[in-house]
């Protein structure tokens, strides 16, 4: 532990200026809770769940075993883009169960009726979404995705182009790249339509649970995100899409230590005992450069040119959202670490301390 006393220290000394309590008014110093505030109106409003938070947490392990371990790393927060990842894994799922043969395949062809029938957006493919090219058009459940036209997020190299939430023109798809919510909840809609269950419990019971984990888990949709599916028996449902993130509330609710197993089940190579979950290409697949943003793979952050994420590896790649939330993979000390809450200003800081502790463990 002496090790990484410094980086654990200098994590619980940086926490992210947000209230603990989700409707509380910010104190001196602090900022709204979440990131919706942004949002032009009338999109700056909450459609889901949020609950109170604990406080900066984490874990490290390095070659399978934990090394470190601070805050409540058992407690279940929400954990918000770091689901997009865990979208992703989904995919891979279903790309091993059959389900998804071809990334390259326009979505439609199938999964009709659900928002890729037009002219726009039938050419659009799962790569795409995967990687954030995809320019659907549209509106998900009461989102249109012009609320997030012209995002920008803090690992985006790239200068704002326009005044978020403007109608700036459509490309084809697989030419732009955007960080863009309201499509990586389309691309959720959709994988509920390709396994015909909720993606809760596809998520809990083939990924999850068979790590050991799961305590406090949950994954929660918007107030008025619920769809007809008809399941595996051929039974109608009316069951909940949920979200890639929390940025209108919902989204992923998981523990420090869940992430960190999760994370080391990809390192590893996505295999539970006998069974390839998710295939060893697929997880490859994940941090390849996307041709025309190399800094993103499939819903994954990457650091190939090692300036993104200073004291990582070239190699490592991130899953991240909002709130100070970085779970980091690093192969290059056989390594994953998990960081909770952390004001994302100070990354860099927590990053190399971390770093440097991993090279002398």
């Amino acid at each position: 532990m002496n090790a990484f006393t410094d980086a654990i220290q200098f994590a619980q000394s940086h926490e992210v200026p947000w209230p603990r309590d989700p409707h509380a008014a910010p104190l001196p110093g602090q900022v709204p809770f979440g990131v919706h505030h942004g949002d032009p109106a009338p999109w700056n409003v909450l459609r889901g769940p949020v609950h109170m938070r604990g406080g900066v947490s984490g874990v490290v392990l390095q070659r399978g075993v934990e090394v470190a371990a601070w805050g409540a790393p058992d407690r279940a927060d929400q954990t918000f883009s770091v689901a997009k990842t865990y979208l992703a894994l989904l995919a891979g799922v279903a790309n091993a169960r059959g389900l998804l043969p071809d990334v390259d395949e326009p979505v439609v062809a199938r999964v009709p009726g659900i928002g890729f029938d037009s002219a726009h957006n039938q050419s659009i493919t799962w790569a795409h979404l995967l990687e954030q090219t995809s320019e659907w058009e549209g509106t998900c459940f009461g989102l249109p995705d012009t609320v997030d036209r012209y995002r920008t997020v803090s690992h985006d190299p790239r200068p704002p182009a326009g005044v978020k939430g403007d109608a700036r023109p459509l490309h084809t798809p697989g030419t732009y790249w955007e960080y863009n919510d309201v499509r990586i909840n389309q691309l959720s809609l959709a994988l509920l339509h390709l396994f015909r269950q909720p993606l809760p419990e596809a998520f809990l019971h083939t990924i999850l649970q068979p790590l050991g984990g799961g305590e406090g888990f949950r994954w929660e949709g918007y107030d008025d995100a619920w769809t007809e599916i008809v399941d595996a028996s051929c039974t109608k449902r009316r069951v909940q899409s949920v979200p890639g993130g929390t940025h209108w509330g919902g989204g992923v609710s998981i523990s420090a230590r869940d992430q960190a197993r999760i994370a080391e089940w990809m390192r590893s190579g996505g295999r539970h005992r006998d069974e390839q979950v998710v295939s060893t290409q697929w997880l490859a697949r994940m941090t390849e450069p996307c041709a025309i943003a190399p800094f993103y793979g499939w819903l994954t952050w990457l650091n190939r040119d090692g300036r993104n994420f200073p004291g990582a590896s070239t190699q490592a790649s991130f899953m991240i959202g909002a709130g100070g939330h970085y779970v980091w993979i690093e192969p290059a000390h056989d390594a994953v670490v998990v960081v909770r809450w952390l004001d994302s200003a100070h990354a860099p800081g927590f990053i190399e301390r971390i770093a440097a502790a991993l090279s002398k463990h």
